[in-house]
């Protein structure tokens, strides 16, 4: 269980640690204040603290941002801190983000006041990234410790950190190396000053050393709480993302609005299609767009009846589902191609209650403006006065509903509510389609389509688009015209290198891409080298990153060498290496998906218009909405409202959504478990992290200060 967050006022705290008494002795207090669930974050500007806010702002957690470096911030003092609201003392904000653990001038009665408000209400302190030092509770760096770069390290949670704030995951905290060549990672290695009560929650090896030192670790002293971070970081490293869950439960208690999960669903696009293959000669797609007209045969590349029970197989072995977008023609015109025979088909149908299933059109035309493909690239087709010819409304909506009609008549399971067009077509294109075919609203609103796909790379923003609200997907860099590692090697060498190296420059044209290779990957070795590794931690990073949006590959990559297995593996493999099982991937279908965002999207908007209030006292959690919002909140396991258990479980928290309905209040009651103290949420209060060793030299070591991440600013 994680530790729980308890509030206690000055004179009672200061009675507790006078007289050495349990801190369940000031619960009877703690109902005495209000403390409001919005996280007080500090900045100046550093990845640290920003990658911390980031995380606020994915879950739905609301935060207050003081920007150190604006001469025009408000002033942290008493006022700011805390007031009174109905008689009752109210803590504004229950918890603090400060970029390390003192980033005021010496004596600044900011940090006064801070550290008075905290004492006060018992309001944790997040130093997002501090140097190590005896006002942190560790030993300097040079007493044995270890400042310098951790690339690569293999950081570990300990048993402290798993049965507290941390124990999400199985143990294993690794730090990326993605450039040999580029320092990514720095960190200051130490362990706790002699009598400190420094509790480390992650911890690494130091070099050169026998020991081990602190990364991440809660440090109590005068009466207070400090979450003391060593090493730097931004929000898109894998550290950060594997701690950021935790570091969020710790200062919040466990008790905040907003949630998080981690996310992964693929969808698999035309299946039952045939797509055309990468021509490694002409480097080009012959029967596709790239290839001029005439150049080249086709040699299209569509599943096997073997292919569907590796993909069944594959998905009982994993306990992950599958989205199959299908195109109806696919089969028809193989059946008229082969005597009525399809064996693709017959098997896919036997197998259809094994996987998802989407609309992805008949035919999988193209639905936005018509194609002159006599140029390469394509360009949209005009009229006689410049105008864009349009394909019409009937075009799109016979494709819609006549491949609904051949899902439906095959018995698949189909959502008549969720659509992906082909190419994502209907949709704007650019530079060719600035704008949406206008034609495309009104045909999906003759088929009930409620969620449309697009593409996340073009049209990252969930919008409406007439009845219709999108659903963006990332693209796996595993192409559609690659059935073989060798082609899907030779296309990534002819996309990523430079012409003198053979390839089509389109890095050299295009500078920001950080995809450029050096020098071509070799066709035997490349994919299972290069490319599996980088798209395997491309979507892992979606995955922790509380991101639902699925991602898409292609029927062919299921196909002959079946090239998506290794990375989706590595995904899940990857995934199962890091989390406790009481953490599991969410693998939702694409209308569930498109709520979240959308439900997301609301929430985010109630908060901006501070229309959403919410705050703890004692055991209670209330949280006032207008009518009808759809409001996130997590909480330890346990808690009810309205009588009723609240939530669903995930990384040992209960979380989701509710609605509000009227004038009242949403009232949560907190177990007891998470108000009397007896809950196994860690260390106790005041316990003693064992600390062997002389007492170090607390005197600050020549040229330190030029090391201190942050110099103090007013």
């Amino acid at each position: 269980m994680k530790r729980i967050t308890r509030t206690a006022v000055l004179t009672v705290g200061a009675l507790i640690a006078a007289l050495g008494l349990p801190s369940t002795a000031a619960h009877a207090a703690d109902d005495l204040t209000r403390v409001d669930l919005r996280v007080l974050v500090v900045s100046d500007g550093g990845p640290a603290v920003d990658a911390i806010a980031a995380e606020l702002e994915a879950a739905g957690t609301p935060y207050t941002e003081v920007d150190l470096t604006r001469s025009d911030r408000p002033v942290l003092d008493a006022g700011f801190l805390a007031d009174t609201v109905d008689g009752r003392p109210r803590a504004k904000y229950q918890a603090v983000v400060l970029p390390n653990d003192n980033p005021f001038p010496a004596n600044s009665p900011e940090m006064t006041a801070l550290a008075a408000y905290e004492r006060t209400h018992d309001i944790p302190q997040v130093d997002a990234y501090t140097y190590a030092r005896p006002e942190a509770g560790l030993r300097y760096p040079v007493d044995g410790g270890y400042a310098g770069g951790v690339d690569g390290v293999r950081a570990e949670v300990t048993a402290a950190g798993r049965a507290g704030p941390f124990g999400y995951l199985d143990g294993q905290v690794p730090f990326e190396d993605n450039a040999p060549t580029v320092g990514e990672s720095y960190a200051y290695l130490s362990t706790p000053v002699a009598g400190a009560d420094f509790t480390p929650y992650v911890e690494a090896a130091i070099p050169g050393g026998t020991g081990r030192g602190s990364l991440v670790g809660e440090y109590r002293h005068d009466g207070r709480r400090e979450l003391v971070v060593t090493f730097v970081y931004n929000r898109h490293q894998q550290q950060f993302r594997l701690l950021a869950r935790g570091i969020v439960d710790w200062m919040t208690g466990g008790v905040h609005l907003g949630a998080s999960r981690n996310y992964f669903a693929v969808h698999v696009d035309d299946v039952l299609a045939a797509d055309d293959r990468w021509d490694t000669e002409l480097n080009c797609t012959p029967g596709d767009v790239d290839c001029p007209e005439g150049e080249g045969t086709p040699d299209p590349i569509r599943m096997l009846p073997g292919d569907v029970d590796h993909a069944a197989s594959w998905q009982d072995e994993r306990d992950f589902t599958l989205d199959f977008a299908y195109n109806g023609a696919g089969s028809v015109d193989h059946r008229e191609d082969n005597g009525g025979a399809d064996p693709l088909a017959d098997r896919l149908i036997a197998e259809r209650n094994r996987f998802r299933w989407i609309n992805h059109t008949y035919t999988h035309a193209f639905l936005g403006c018509e194609q002159d493909t006599a140029v390469v690239p394509w360009r949209c087709a005009t009229h006689a006065d410049g105008s864009t010819k349009w394909v019409g409304r009937t075009a799109i909506s016979d494709e819609i509903a006549t491949n609904r009609v051949w899902g439906r008549t095959a018995g698949l399971p189909l959502h008549d509510d969720e659509l992906v067009t082909g190419e994502h077509s209907g949709l704007k294109v650019l530079p060719q389609q600035p704008a949406d075919n206008p034609n495309l609203a009104p045909a999906l609103a003759d088929n009930g389509i409620a969620w449309l796909a697009s593409d996340n790379s073009r049209d990252p923003a969930q919008r409406r688009v007439g009845p219709a609200t999108t659903v963006s997907r990332y693209p796996m860099n595993v192409f559609f015209n690659a059935g073989r590692e060798a082609e899907q090697v030779d296309e990534y060498n002819w996309i990523y290198t430079s012409r003198a190296q053979g390839g089509s420059g389109i890095c050299e044209d295009n500078p920001a891409t950080t995809t450029c290779l050096p020098a071509p990957l070799d066709t035997a070795t490349g994919y299972t080298g290069h490319i599996v590794p980088l798209e395997t931690r491309i979507a892992l990073g979606h995955v922790l990153a509380n991101d639902p949006k699925p991602h898409f590959i292609h029927q062919s990559n299921l196909a002959e060498d079946r090239i998506a297995y290794p990375v989706l593996d590595g995904v899940l493999d990857g995934y199962e290496a890091l989390f406790a099982d009481d953490t599991p991937v969410v693998n939702l279908r694409m209308k569930d998906i498109g709520a979240e965002l959308r439900r997301r999207a609301a929430w985010a908007e109630a908060l901006r218009d501070g229309s959403v209030t919410a705050h703890r006292t004692g055991g209670t959690v209330t949280v006032e909405a207008p009518d009808g919002t759809d409001a996130t909140v997590t909480v330890p396991t346990g808690t009810t409202l309205a009588g009723e258990a609240f939530g669903e479980a995930y990384a040992g928290r209960a979380s989701g959504w509710t609605r509000t309905t009227g004038q009242n209040a949403l009232s949560f009651t907190l177990p007891a478990s998470a108000t009397d103290g007896t809950a196994a949420d860690g260390p106790a209060p005041g316990a003693k992290a064992p600390v062997t060793g002389p007492a170090p030299d607390t005197r600050v070591p020549a040229g330190v200060r030029d090391h201190v991440p942050y110099t103090a600013r007013s």
